[in-house]
């Protein structure tokens, strides 16, 4: 058996696109010692992580943030550090090469992987080497690689997925198998690309939500039920708390809308006897919904049989089904509703808090109580599990948010009313018991004294992974952040022109910068290369349709597959941004240009191979090479707003402004 040999066939071009690409994407990476652009945004989540805070961000699984996590943990960021401006310098306790390392690697590796799906469309090593200098050689690729920044990890996990996939379309046993191995490649292709996948996704966010176990801003966004999970906030108030509701119990209802986080609330102020359009009113006591913490949110569950507002011995639970009375804590006043329009919903019932006028408006204050998750009917009102519709008595109508702000004279809090179409689903409806208290005082006094004064009765009232899995899901698609204008934004089709450009990084004192600009030679010759393409084709189907076969069939594959993936990876990367009413910038375009960088040398081989005469051929050869000199001179020229240095003067920095549009910053001496 001996001796041992190892037989290794290494392409040598692929390790020098390789060391170069490392070499243009790791070299001086630590410099700027500053926040550069959107690593102010995503150096938030990053110090989330590493102080284990929960946080919701809606554009997309948390894979990405845990990578540039990774990367500040292997550096030592204990996250204890301010995003709050781009330009901020970096105290020297934060290793700034290890917060960017990972997203340089990943924009580094982008140069092989596309070489190597080059080669998978069975186009040459010579086109290959296009592709890969193409995307070397591109000035904002390098630029959103060496930062804090997440495309450079899309685009990694994009090409690497295609590749693969190209991989197995090539594979040369594939559409060989036995009739009796089909059921078995069925399943395996099942497993690999459904059930893989949904393994993955689920897996990350399982990281994601045993790592981030401590209370954090984006607290309020989720259920009671989940705040309460989590370390410190709304479990540090509700740690102890009786898990059943029972008659006499204390409590804050918690509205369940997606909109606006806000709490049952009464105060001593009346409705007005008219409002301003003219309609009257009962002139009853306000109830509102207030998006604050505050004394005035307690409500006491009363049995309507009996004038006790304690809890017995043992306590008595209120149960799905079962009529209850509210008595607001502050004031004794009843929760109430009656045949009078809200004030600002007139389609809805007022809801108040009772007082006898002596105006033959008799007492409505019956609220049946109707768990919506219960499982069974005699389920229990629970604290924070449970959500629940109080459904009035007399008019069959369910207290409601309706969304709405009152005037000055509600203080700008948001209405509450009694809604009949309580049938249809909405989130409005629902209530939570947040914080719960068992009541023992009957005097009004004495029950406000213990308004703050919660029992200890220890309960474990966590949920499970898929409870919260399926609730942040929920979070992520109806959440969003408000987008505003920003000087850099841009729209799609200013990208493919190379109208715009961004400033990541201006020096405080000297005309040093930093920009995302493309490299124009490229960019352009990518553009080109997608119009050339479809001419191509389209040229090529009119000829087919009237009987000319000008490619054999392998060619004719290789022509279509090359358009599924580089024309089609460009469609789905690119035309969405055209529907989307967000705020868009320059960088969105970068994975869709890849695909471009990919198209541009293989379609020159095609057209070379398939189309051209030996003449033209020639010609062709010296223009490419034309091309490829004025991509690396466009490199060149560019470079010192790619990398920050060497610093130019206000006249170098002129001549650098190629588009009118251009915003090149200096200062002029």
């Amino acid at each position: 058996m001996l001796p041992l040999v190892v037989t290794a066939r290494v392409d040598l071009v692929l390790v020098l696109v390789s060391v170069l690409a490392l070499w243009t994407r790791l070299s001086g990476l630590g410099y700027p010692n500053a926040v550069v652009f959107d690593e102010v945004y995503y150096g938030q989540f990053v110090s989330l992580y590493m102080k284990r805070v929960f946080f919701v961000d809606d554009s997309g699984p948390p894979l990405g943030h845990m990578i540039l996590a990774l990367g500040a943990h292997l550096g030592g960021f204990d996250g204890n550090f301010v995003w709050n401006r781009i330009g901020a310098e970096y105290p020297s306790s934060v290793c700034v090469w290890s917060l960017r390392l990972l997203p340089a690697l990943c924009g580094s590796l982008c140069v092989p992987l596309i070489y190597l799906l080059t080669l998978e469309l069975k186009f040459s090593h010579l086109a290959a080497l296009g592709a890969a200098l193409l995307m070397l050689l591109d000035n904002s690729l390098i630029v959103q690689s060496r930062f804090m920044l997440l495309e450079s990890v899309l685009i990694c996990f994009v090409l690497l997925a295609f590749l693969c996939y190209m991989k197995f379309y090539n594979n040369p046993t594939r559409g060989k198998e036995r009739p009796s191995s089909v059921c078995v490649q069925c399943v395996c292709r099942v497993v690999c690309l459904l059930v893989v996948p949904v393994v993955l996704y689920v897996f990350w966010f399982y990281l994601h939500l045993s790592l981030l176990q401590r209370s954090g801003p984006h607290d309020q966004l989720m259920s009671p039920a989940f705040q309460a999970s989590l370390e410190g906030g709304l479990s540090r108030i509700t740690q102890g708390q009786p898990l059943e509701v029972s008659y006499g119990s204390q409590v804050t209802l918690r509205s369940s809308s997606q909109t606006l986080p806000c709490w049952l609330h009464s105060h001593k102020a009346n409705y007005p006897i008219r409002y301003e359009n003219g309609r009257g009113s009962s002139h009853q006591q306000q109830v509102t919904c207030y998006p604050f913490k505050d004394v005035n949110n307690w409500w006491i569950l009363k049995d309507p049989g009996s004038q006790e507002l304690v809890v017995s011995s043992p306590p008595r639970p209120v149960r799905h089904g079962e009529v209850v009375q509210l008595v607001h804590g502050m004031t004794s006043r009843f929760l109430n509703s009656h045949d009078v329009a809200a004030p600002m919903s007139p389609h809805a019932q007022e809801v108040s808090g009772y007082i006898d006028f002596n105006v033959s408006m008799p007492t409505q204050n019956l609220w049946k109580v109707d768990i919506s998750n219960r499982e069974t009917d005699s389920d229990s009102w629970k604290t924070i599990l449970s959500e629940v519709r109080l459904v009035h008595v007399n008019t069959s109508a369910a207290l409601k948010l309706s969304g709405v702000s009152l005037p000055d004279w509600g203080f700008r809090q948001l209405e509450v009313v009694a809604d009949k179409m309580f049938k249809v689903q909405s989130s409005n409806l629902d209530w939570t018991v947040e914080e719960h208290r068992y009541g023992t005082s009957q005097e009004q006094k004495e029950r406000e004294a213990e308004l703050h004064s919660p029992t200890h009765i220890d309960v474990d009232r966590k949920i499970s992974f898929w409870a919260k899995f399926i609730e942040l899901q929920w979070k992520m698609l109806t959440v969003k952040q408000e987008d505003s204008e920003h000087k850099y934004s841009s729209a799609p089709l200013e990208w493919v022109t190379m109208e715009t450009n961004i400033a990541y990084w201006l020096h405080s004192s000297t005309n040093a910068q930093i920009h995302l600009i493309g490299n124009p030679v490229s960019w352009g010759v990518a553009s080109v290369s997608l119009l050339a393409y479809q001419i191509t084709a389209a040229v090529y189907l009119l000829r087919k349709r009237r009987g000319y076969k000008d490619l054999p069939d392998a060619v004719w594959s290789q022509f279509v597959c090359l358009g599924c993936v580089c024309v089609g990876g460009w469609c789905v990367n690119f035309v969405p941004f055209m529907l989307m009413e967000k705020t868009l910038f320059l960088y969105h375009y970068l994975p869709a240009l890849c695909y471009l960088h990919l198209l541009c040398p293989a379609l020159l081989e095609h057209t070379h191979t398939h189309i051209l005469s030996e003449t033209l051929r020639r010609c062709l050869s010296v223009c490419v090479l034309a091309s490829m000199f004025c991509v690396f001179v466009s490199y060149r020229v560019f470079s010192p707003v790619t990398y920050g240095s060497p610093e130019l003067s206000a006249n170098q920095l002129t001549a650098l402004k190629w588009r009118d549009s251009w915003d090149i910053l200096y200062r002029r001496r």
